[in-house]
């Protein structure tokens, strides 16, 4: 417990309780667990978390008493918090002065009172850890021991309140500036696509009605606008994608059949007579996000595919599963990604600047996306490569 360093100042004092924001709260069991201990340990009948306000003593928890708050005038916890020793012991026999100036405070007429005013770290009581008899007594070391001990837990317990109530509003406000971030992506990328469709479709227009009649130049030239329109679109596509799969995760959790998943997956992608896609059957996911999940193997599948080389495009899911958590494997005969690139891969904007086969460059968004779903459903992923010959996305979720 921190000793009072500074002289007391009333004004200050509340300013710095009202950080606690602990006024009022509602009842909490780790608090009449040190009340209680602290009863036990003095052996004393009643034993408070009193914290001064303005005008009243309010009780955070009691033990062997009914009485919710008192007026602070006259009362022990006021005197308690006045002085700069670490714990304030006082008995009717040696301070009746004391106790008859609080003769109808409490709810009986006590003759023993022993109060640890808490400090915050800046060294204002704002509250008193306390015990109370109506017969005097003597507190062993031990016992003192015990109560300064308690006392610092309530404290501590304080201390851990004001830093939760702290994380929660910049928790807010983080929110409040993801949505503006998600609302600005989406109505730029909604006034980007508008014009960005004209010039594909101006130029794919171009392209066509004068083939043969620009040289080698300007023909190149439009096959570079077009080319790039495309990946400005899909690159837009990929933001909006990433920005919204917050949203993924807050659908209900849910009982799958994975093979029903994954086919409905695989049929977006099984329609050229070069792909294969293999994956296991008769298996059920117990309370997992469906939506979250199926993101996951569209973005992985989807990759496999475009960035593969090979005549026949082939890609094996595996599964299997411990208690905590499920564990699937999805490899491809792909181009594969040199060793140095495994961790940038699923980082935002990150691309190898390999081109897939169409010849479109990567956004570096999608990849990220799917390490962003995987870790909200309590997981991770990881890469096993092999350049030329192809690639084994890891990942696992927990399991609830």
């Amino acid at each position: 417990m921190q000793e009072s360093l500074i002289p007391f100042n009333e004004k200050l004092r509340r300013t710095a309780l009202k950080e606690y924001d602990i006024l009022n709260s509602g009842p909490d069991e780790d608090y009449d667990n040190l009340t209680f201990l602290g009863a036990s340990i003095s052996n004393c009948p009643v034993a408070k978390i009193s914290i001064v306000d303005h005008q009243r003593i309010w009780n955070k928890s009691v033990f062997g008493a009914e009485v919710e708050e008192i007026g602070r005038e006259n009362s022990f916890c006021d005197r308690a918090i006045h002085r700069d020793s670490s714990i304030y012991i006082i008995k009717r026999s040696e301070n009746p002065e004391i106790f008859e100036a609080a003769k109808g405070i409490y709810d009986r007429e006590f003759s023993f009172y022993a109060g640890i005013p808490l400090h915050n770290p800046q060294g204002h009581a704002i509250a008193v850890y306390c015990v109370f008899d109506t017969e005097e007594r003597d507190l062993t070391d031990h016992q003192l021991k015990g109560l300064m001990a308690l006392a610092r837990q309530t404290m501590n317990l304080f201390e851990f309140r004001k830093q939760k109530n702290k994380l929660y509003k910049v928790q807010k406000k983080l929110k409040e500036k993801y949505q503006e971030l998600e609302k600005f992506a989406s109505l730029v990328s909604h006034d980007l696509k508008s014009p960005l469709a004209n010039i594909i479709s101006l130029s794919e227009l171009l392209k066509d009605e004068n083939q043969g009649k620009f040289d080698e130049d300007t023909e190149q030239y439009l096959q570079f606008l077009v080319e790039s329109s495309y990946s400005l679109r899909n690159y837009i596509d990929g933001i909006l994608s990433f920005y919204r799969s917050d949203h993924v995760m807050e659908k209900d959790y849910t009982n799958v059949d994975l093979r029903k998943l994954l086919k409905g997956v695989v049929n977006l992608y099984q329609v050229a007579d070069d792909i294969e896609i293999h994956y296991p059957d008769d298996i059920m996911l117990h309370n997992v996000n469906k939506a979250a999940l199926s993101q996951v193997f569209m973005n992985l599948i989807s990759n496999a595919l475009k960035y593969n080389d090979k005549e026949l495009r082939r890609v094996d899911i595996d599964f299997s599963k411990n208690e905590e958590f499920y564990f699937f494997e999805v490899r491809d005969n792909g181009k594969g990604i040199p060793k140095e690139k495994y961790e940038d891969i699923f980082d935002l904007f990150t691309t190898l600047d390999t081109a897939d086969r169409e010849g479109s460059l990567g956004s570096g968004i999608g990849l990220a996306t799917v390490k962003k779903l995987i870790e909200s459903m309590g997981g991770s992923i990881s890469l096993e490569s092999e350049v030329g010959k192809g690639s084994v996305f890891k990942f696992c979720i927990k399991r609830f």
